[in-house]
């Protein structure tokens, strides 16, 4: 369980293919890793393989691969850092799985006054559990639905703060990222689906 409150930037610093996965060994500030604990890149939740002083490893299987951009990281990379949650931390965003539930492409970025508005096209099942200013991770991150100017399509409002400490600063039109819905959502539409079915 995750908060979307981003702990760290870290740093691809090489991938490689093996009997594990797409393995993936990152650069981060983190010191006091344990292996098998889980943390979240850019909204993914992989599992720690290895770890030393400022770096760790995870390997992404191909059921994460097909879901998610990790397959595209190559070195270099940038990739927003969480670790799990803890019992008595603060839930300063919201409940956040780290199951990406697919993938968002950004069509358009405009400021306007002290934000950064971006524009999402958002696949049409990811759509359908987003409210006006309710809950969106987007590549790991806690965010606000600012507006719903059309049913596929989600603007999202970004504060300088955001834009400073994550890796949402580097966005531009066509990039791909991870989106992962509403959880509380996700359990409403299934719960209500038998009784949306009886009346159609």
């Amino acid at each position: 369980m995750f908060t979307g409150i981003i702990d760290d930037i870290g740093t691809v610093e090489r991938t490689a293919d093996t009997a594990a996965g797409r393995e993936l060994r990152v650069r981060a500030r983190y010191g006091d890793l344990a292996a098998g604990e889980s943390i979240a890149l850019n909204g993914a939740c992989l599992t720690v393989r290895e770890h030393g002083r400022d770096w760790f490893t995870v390997a992404a299987v191909v059921t994460t691969l097909e879901r998610t951009c990790v397959a595209e990281w190559r070195a270099g990379a940038r990739v927003n850092l969480e670790r799990a949650l803890r019992a008595g931390d603060r839930l300063g965003g919201h409940l956040v799985l780290g199951h990406v539930d697919d993938v968002g492409t950004v069509i358009a970025i405009r400021t306007e006054g002290d934000a950064r508005l971006i524009d999402m096209r958002v696949p049409r099942d990811i759509a359908e559990l987003m409210v006006l200013h309710g809950s969106l991770t987007v590549d790991g991150v806690s965010l606000t639905v600012n507006d719903l100017p059309s049913p596929d399509v989600a603007q999202l409002s970004l504060i300088e703060f955001t834009l400073r400490h994550t890796t949402l600063g580097d966005l531009t039109p066509g990039r791909r990222v991870h989106v992962e819905a509403d959880v509380i959502g996700k359990y409403v539409q299934r719960l209500m689906a038998p009784y949306v079915a009886a009346v159609r």
